[in-house]
């Protein structure tokens, strides 16, 4: 009902910066939470950036001050630019969009994640 397209992700040395985009499509109502997680091998999925509808925004501490999540609502898209890039900032990236589609139904999508590496 809801895809997710997240072109990005590559190859840096830590220092760097990268930016991701997400851009959902289908049957969309409205867009309660978009955001990012990510996955190293052998950790969680732990939460990156997210933007609510109202523009609320929560980055955890690891991250604050240095990403930064924006959107375009007229494109069902959001941006996060990372900057000062650490090797503990490899792992797959996932976009994710808590929505209503447009039969009402409460729907958690998932982006098939892009490959960030931060190279020391």
């Amino acid at each position: 009902q809801v895809q997710l397209v997240e072109p990005g992700g590559g190859l840096v040395q830590a220092g760097g910066s990268l930016r991701l985009s997400c851009a959902a499509s289908g049957s969309i109502f409205r867009i309660n939470t978009m955001g990012w997680y990510r996955q190293a091998v052998g950790k969680k999925r732990e939460l990156v950036a997210a933007i609510s509808r109202g523009g609320t925004t929560n980055l955890p501490d690891s991250v604050k001050g240095r990403f930064t999540i924006s959107r375009d609502d007229a494109k069902n898209t959001v941006y996060l630019q990372m900057n000062s890039l650490k090797p503990e900032g490899t792992a797959v990236y996932y976009c994710n969009a808590a929505s209503v589609t447009t039969d009402s139904a409460l729907v958690s999508a998932w982006g098939q994640g892009t490959q960030v590496t931060v190279s020391s």
